[in-house]
C-alpha cells in the first residue's frame, strides 16, 4: 500500500512538474549519470554496451562531450555518425543525453578555451552550434545542451577582440581616477570585474546562438574550482538565460584546501555554493570523479566506494537534482588516457559504479520522499565577497614563514573555518555570495549573517548590512573585514563607512603569531596572524588587551553585531580544533541553533550531517569520516519523531536518538 501511494505522488509530481520553456528530469527524484566518452575507433557495439550497463546499474542521464573535431572533415562537411551511434543506444536503453559542444581546439587541451580569440573564431564556434542543435535535437534522447566546459579560471587572453570587448565595456563602466572622496585610485579591480562581465557575454552569447534552433531543451553549464573561481561567476546573472546550474567537484583537481579526510566537507561546502548560485532554478552536479587519476589532476588518487557514496548522498542533501560522474568510460587516448573512469577495462562495473547503484535503487524505493525532499533552512549565511577575494589576488603574495592569511585563498579559507565548525554541529548553513543574499526583506529575525576576514568591502553594503540588523539579524564579523574598500584604499584613513555598524573603528592591526589566543568572555580562541584594536564609539567592549578593546557588541533596531577584527575562523581551520569557535557560536546563536528540527548535542569531529524536509519526514544524511565507530547523540525537536535507517553501506545502526556509525559510512534515516 505504501509504495502505491508513493507512486501515485511521484505521478502527480511528473505531472505538474511540466515546464514549456525547457524539459525538467522527468522524475524529479535524484538522478545519477555519467559522461561517455565518445572517440573515434569506437565501435557501435562497444558504444552501445556502455548504454546497456547504465540502464543495468540504474544511471538514467549521460554527458557527452560533442568534439567539433570528430564532426567536421577536412572538406568541410559534417559527418555526425560517431556520435549518431551513442544517441541511438541511449533512445535504445532510455538514457537521457546532455550535450556538451566541445568546440575546435589544440588536442592538448583536455578542458578546452574559455573565450573567443577573434571574430572569425567567434563564427566558426555559431556554426558548429547551428549544425550541432539542428542535427541531434531531432533525437528523443537529447535532454539539454551543457554551454561550455567549466568557464572561468583561466587568464584574459591578450588579443585584439579581447581589447575591443574591453573598450566596448568600459564605456558602460568608466574607470575612476578618484574616488568620491577625492582619494586618488592607485590600484583598482577593473580587469577582475571585466573578466566576471566578459566569462557572463560569452555564455549568454552560447546560449542565445543555441535557442535560436532549439528552445525546448535544458540549457546548463558547470563552473569548477568553486573555493578558487567563485568569484568570476556572477550566478544571478547566468540565471537569466540557464535552466539549470551545475559544477564541476573533482577532488584531484578542485579541493586542494582540504585533506583527504576533509573531502566530503568539501563536497558539501563547494554544493552550497552552487546551490545558492542557482537561486530558484535546479542545480546538479554536473562532474563527479568517478575513478583514478593516474598521471593528471592535482592530487592523484582513485576515490573509494564509501567514498562515491559520501558524494551523491552529500549533494543529494544539498538539493541537487542529480549527479553526472567523470566519466563512465576510460578515454583511450591523451593526457587523460585510462583514466578516471566507473569501469575497468574489459567495460565491466568497478565496486564503485556497484556503489552508486546502490544509492540509485534507494531513490528508487522511496521516489516520493526524495522528490520532494528540500533542504532545511538554519537562517545562517557565511557570505563571501568576490571584490575580498580580488583584492587578496593582486596583493597577497605568501610570506617567508607561509602565514595563510598572507596568500592567496586565505579569504576563502576564513569562511570555511566557520563552516567546518557548523558542519561539527550537525547543522546546514548557506554560503553565499553577497550579492546572492536577499537584504529585500522586512524582517530578518531568525537570521545570521557571518563575515569572516572579507578583507575588502564597498562602502554601499554599509547600508545593506545595517539594515538587515535592524530589521531583527544578526552578525558577526572577524579578521580585517572591511579593511579595504572596493578600490583598495584603506577604510579606516578614507572614513570607515561600517563604523555605525560595527560599533567602532580600528585604531591599528598588530601582527602577533601564526596561532595566538583571543579570550572572549572566558572562551579562549585559537587567533592568526592579526590583532584588530577597536577605538569603540556606540559599541560595547566585550574583550580587551592591555585596556584596549578587542571585541564589541553593538545594537542596531532588533538586531545585534558582534565584532572580532582577529582571525578566528581561520585561526581554528590552522590549528585544527574548533572546540572553543564552537563553545561562541552556541552561547552567540543558542536561539536561533535551538528551534532546529535536528542537531548533534556534541559536536563531532570528522563528522557532518545535513538534513532534508520532504512533506511531514525529516530526512538526514550522516557521514563519519572519523577512524573510529562513533555513538552519536541527537537532538530532535520533535519528541514524536521515529526514526527508519533508509540507507547504511556500513550496516550502522539507531536506537532512539542514538546512533552508530563506523568509520567512512554514511547513514541516511527517515523521521517520521
Amino acid at each position: 500500500m505504501k509504495k502505491l501511494v508513493e507512486i501515485i505522488l511521484l505521478l502527480l509530481v511528473v505531472l505538474n512538474s511540466h515546464s514549456t520553456k525547457a524539459q525538467t528530469i522527468e522524475l524529479k527524484i535524484p538522478f545519477i549519470g555519467a559522461e561517455v566518452f565518445v572517440e573515434p575507433g569506437q565501435t557501435p557495439s562497444e558504444i552501445d554496451t556502455w548504454f546497456r550497463t547504465m540502464k543495468e546499474q540504474h544511471f538514467t542521464v549521460c554527458r557527452i562531450r560533442m568534439f567539433e573535431s570528430y564532426m567536421l572533415r577536412a572538406d568541410g562537411a559534417w559527418d555526425f555518425s560517431l556520435f549518431d551511434n551513442a544517441f541511438r543506444s541511449a533512445e535504445k536503453y532510455g538514457i537521457k543525453v546532455f550535450a556538451n559542444p566541445f568546440y575546435y581546439t589544440e588536442k592538448t587541451d583536455i578542458g578546452g578555451f574559455k573565450y573567443p580569440r577573434d571574430e572569425a573564431h567567434l563564427q566558426s564556434i555559431a556554426l558548429f552550434l547551428k549544425e550541432m542543435t539542428l542535427h541531434f535535437s531531432q533525437f528523443s534522447s537529447l535532454y539539454g545542451y551543457v554551454l561550455i566546459n567549466e568557464p572561468g579560471g583561466g587568464t584574459l587572453p591578450k588579443t585584439d577582440f579581447t581589447r575591443r570587448k574591453f573598450k566596448e565595456w568600459s564605456k558602460t563602466h568608466p574607470r575612476k581616477e578618484f574616488t568620491d572622496k577625492g582619494y586618488p585610485v592607485l590600484v583598482d579591480l577593473y580587469e577582475q570585474s571585466f573578466q566576471k562581465d566578459y566569462g557572463t557575454w560569452f555564455l549568454k552569447w552560447i546560449a542565445g546562438e543555441i535557442t535560436k534552433y532549439d528552445n525546448k531543451h535544458e540549457i546548463h553549464v558547470n563552473n569548477h574550482a568553486m573555493f578558487q573561481n567563485c568569484a568570476e561567476y556572477d550566478f544571478p546573472e547566468w540565471r537569466k538565460f540557464l535552466t539549470t546550474l551545475g559544477g564541476s567537484a573533482h577532488a584531484s583537481w578542485h579541493f586542494g584546501y582540504f585533506t583527504r579526510q576533509q573531502y566530503a566537507l568539501a563536497m558539501s561546502a563547494n554544493s552550497e555554493m552552487v546551490r545558492s548560485g542557482a537561486g530558484s532554478i535546479p542545480w546538479w552536479m554536473t562532474e563527479l570523479q568517478g575513478g583514478n587519476n593516474t598521471y593528471s589532476g592535482g592530487s592523484p588518487m582513485c576515490p573509494t566506494k564509501e567514498e562515491i557514496v559520501q558524494w551523491l548522498w552529500i549533494t543529494t542533501a544539498t538539493n541537487a537534482t542529480g549527479n553526472i560522474f567523470w566519466c563512465l568510460n576510460p578515454r583511450s587516448s591523451g593526457i587523460e588516457a585510462g583514466e578516471w573512469a566507473l569501469l575497468d577495462f574489459q567495460n565491466h562495473p568497478s565496486d564503485r559504479m556497484v556503489a552508486a547503484a546502490k544509492v540509485a535503487e534507494t531513490f528508487n524505493n522511496h521516489a516520493a520522499l526524495f522528490a520532494n525532499a528540500k533542504e532545511v533552512e538554519s537562517g545562517i549565511s557565511l557570505l563571501y565577497v568576490r571584490q575580498s577575494m580580488w583584492a587578496e589576488s593582486k596583493i597577497a603574495g605568501g610570506s617567508t614563514q607561509n602565514y595563510e592569511a598572507r596568500d592567496k585563498g586565505g579569504v576563502m579559507k576564513s569562511v570555511l573555518g566557520y563552516f567546518e565548525a557548523f558542519s561539527e554541529m550537525g547543522v546546514n548553513v548557506n554560503l553565499k555570495a553577497f550579492e546572492e543574499f536577499d537584504f529585500s526583506k522586512a524582517d530578518y529575525n531568525g537570521q545570521i549573517i557571518i563575515l569572516a576576514h572579507q578583507i575588502s568591502l564597498p562602502d554601499s553594503y554599509a547600508g545593506l548590512l545595517e539594515n538587515f540588523v535592524a530589521r531583527g539579524g544578526k552578525l558577526l564579523v572577524d579578521g580585517l573585514t572591511g579593511f579595504f574598500d572596493e578600490n583598495l584604499h584603506n577604510t579606516m584613513k578614507t572614513g570607515f563607512a561600517f563604523e555605525n555598524l560595527l560599533g567602532g573603528n580600528i585604531s591599528e592591526f598588530k601582527l602577533v603569531d601564526n596561532i595566538f589566543t583571543t579570550t572572549i568572555e572566558g572562551n579562549k580562541l585559537p587567533t592568526h596572524l592579526w590583532r584588530g584594536f577597536i577605538v569603540p564609539s556606540n559599541g560595547q567592549t566585550i574583550a580587551a588587551v592591555d585596556g584596549k578593546a578587542i571585541a564589541v557588541r553593538n545594537s542596531i533596531g532588533q538586531g545585534e553585531v558582534l565584532w572580532i577584527p582577529s582571525l578566528l575562523g581561520l585561526g581554528s581551520r590552522i590549528q585544527k580544533d574548533y572546540s572553543a569557535l564552537n563553545l561562541l557560536l552556541n552561547k552567540e546563536f543558542q536561539r536561533e541553533l535551538s528551534v532546529l528540527p535536528i542537531r548533534f548535542s556534541t559536536t563531532q569531529k570528522n563528522v557532518l550531517m545535513k538534513s532534508m524536509q520532504s512533506g511531514s519526514s525529516l530526512v538526514t544524511v550522516i557521514v563519519n569520516k572519523a577512524t573510529t565507530e562513533k555513538s552519536i547523540e541527537l537532538i530532535v525537536k520533535n519528541p514524536k519523531l521515529i526514526p527508519t535507517i533508509l540507507f547504511a553501506d556500513l550496516k550502522g545502526s539507531i536506537s532512539g536518538k542514538i546512533l552508530q556509525i563506523k568509520p567512512e559510512e554514511t547513514m541516511v534515516i527517515e523521521w517520521k
